[in-house]
């Protein structure tokens, strides 16, 4: 008889969605010791009684799975399929069942934080009696950090300046702006009629080459390497430039160009009657009043999430430790999992966003590496200024965020369905009113669905990490890049971003459900 491990090691991501599904074995003893490395091994004792219902049920399944002469599929009673395979066959079969409830059970039971799959090993029972299994398990380290009631983060200016303002009035003369030919130098922002040949490492390729190009000097190119040769070229002169492909390695690109003609870009002088042929205002200042007004809200509210994209970076940088491989690449694992998700939303498969991208899988990894590892350290940082400072959630703030989510997804089905009319400008109190059946029904689903696919333990941590982040908003000093510090409360009032930037930093397991992944991302 053979414990399966490879059966086992297969069977470890179901097992995971299974840590809060109701075990029967409740006679299985536990106990948990505590090795080097953030490691533990976990001892668990299955009794005999429990074993035997286990070889019960093995022997339903091989029923099934089998045909024996004389018995329809799934009808041979147990002493003929005892007869015909052994006991000690359909033991095997229940002990490679079970093991993976009974190590989630002691896991529940002692809440470990697991972040690797278990090397599992029965030391005992494999013929008889008692079983004994060892996991020797890699579990989510504890540290320590210092300095996060002391950060001190920089954020761009929340001010608008009037050359931020020229520029944007700028691109808006450009759709009256005209060209006139000179016979200087070419210069930025100068457009350049050109004959254009390129070559692939030395070998000419006819896809890069074209007659009459014409290029505005500062704009992109295959290569940036063109701006700086064009810079100051002459009309007829031939120009030499090359530098390396941009997505592929060991090639080199080369051109040469021919200048025939230089034209330089002359703005119109913004007057009222241009003012109203180019945008919605009758005047130069209300266009201008209006730029700043929009340019000032759109800094207002990139805010927020650029305040709080720093804050996480300057408290990951806190955590000194070097972090588990294992959350590295779970962390790589999620990302790739939801950039195949949105591919998905798109229409678009995973493996024609890499040929599309010209893109290997390894080269995803690789970029995803050093913001995955970031994302693990603002875990931990998280994670250790909640027992620093003896952050708790209570069954209160899980059974609040339930009820949030729940009303997003009662509104959003009342929205398809057309139950709700907008023109009756109702409050939110209203609304909710109104969708009290349909919100205590998916309050309902969704808690039914967190707690048997094992979320509930995930959505208390994205919710300890929320307030040990608002902890370090409390403290953290923010200024601009001119060293004018900035009034907190013009940010963090009532701040939406931050959840999705934690998410996004933050190191979350396999969500099999899209309502659990919902919840999880917006709590993160």
């Amino acid at each position: 008889m053979i414990f399966d491990r490879k059966k086992i090691q297969k069977s470890f991501c179901t097992w995971m969605r299974a840590l809060n599904k109701r075990i029967h074995f409740s006679s299985v003893n536990s106990s948990v010791k505590n090795l080097e490395d953030n490691k533990v091994v976990v001892n668990i004792e299955v009794p005999e009684d429990d074993i035997e219902v286990a070889i019960d049920e093995a022997f339903k399944k091989i029923s099934k799975e089998v045909k024996l002469p004389g018995f329809r599929q799934g009808k041979a009673p147990r002493k003929v399929l005892e007869a015909k395979f052994g006991k000690e066959y359909a033991r095997s079969e229940a002990l490679n069942d079970i093991v993976g409830e009974v190590y989630f059970q002691a896991i529940n039971e002692h809440e470990l934080d697991v972040i690797a799959q278990p090397q599992l090993e029965l030391i005992a029972g494999q013929e008889s009696g008692v079983a004994i299994f060892e996991a020797t398990v890699e579990v989510r380290p504890t540290i320590e950090i210092q300095g996060y009631k002391n950060l001190e983060i920089e954020v761009p200016s929340p001010h608008v300046t009037q050359e931020e303002i020229d520029e944007s009035v700028n691109r808006l003369l450009e759709q009256a702006s005209e060209r006139n030919e000179v016979s200087r130098p070419a210069a930025t922002g100068d457009f350049i009629t050109m004959d254009l040949s390129g070559a692939i490492n030395g070998e000419p390729e006819e896809s890069l080459t074209a007659e009459g190009f014409v290029f505005e000097i500062g704009s992109s190119f295959i290569i940036e390497e063109i701006n700086a040769s064009l810079e100051g070229a002459e009309i007829g002169q031939e120009i030499e430039f090359g530098g390396p492909h941009p997505s592929e390695e060991d090639t080199e690109l080369g051109f040469v160009a021919k200048i025939l003609s230089i034209e330089e870009k002359i703005l119109p002088e913004l007057t009222d009657e241009l003012a109203a042929e180019l945008s919605e205002f009758e005047t130069v200042d209300l266009l201008v009043a209006d730029t700043k007004e929009r340019m000032e809200e759109m800094k207002r509210n990139q805010l927020p999430g650029q305040a709080t994209s720093k804050m996480l970076e300057a408290i990951s940088e806190l955590v000194i430790e070097e972090v588990p491989e294992p959350l590295i690449q779970e962390q790589i694992q999620q990302q790739v999992q939801d950039m195949a998700m949105r591919m998905a939303q798109q229409g678009m498969q995973f493996e024609q966003f890499l040929q599309a991208t010209n893109q290997s899988m390894e080269d995803i990894v690789s970029n995803l590496r050093e913001p995955s590892e970031q994302a693990v350290r603002t875990d931990l940082a998280l994670r250790a200024v909640a027992v620093a400072e003896a952050i708790e959630v209570t069954e209160s703030d899980v059974e609040n965020e339930i009820e949030n989510v729940a009303k997003q997804y009662a509104l959003q089905a009342a929205i398809q369905a057309e139950e709700i009319d907008y023109s009756l400008e109702m409050t939110s109190e209203e609304i909710d009113a109104q969708l009290s059946p349909r919100i205590q029904t998916e309050k309902e689903n969704l808690t039914n669905s967190l707690q048997e696919n094992g979320q509930i333990r995930i959505l208390k941590a994205d919710l300890l990490k929320q307030k040990a982040l608002k902890l370090v908003e409390d403290s953290v000093k923010i200024k601009d890049e001119d060293g004018n510090e900035i009034d907190k409360r013009e940010i963090f009032v009532e701040n939406t971003e931050n959840a999705s930037e934690l998410s996004q930093n933050g190191s979350n397991p396999d969500n099999p459900d899209p309502k659990e992944e919902e919840l999880s991302e917006s709590d993160d």
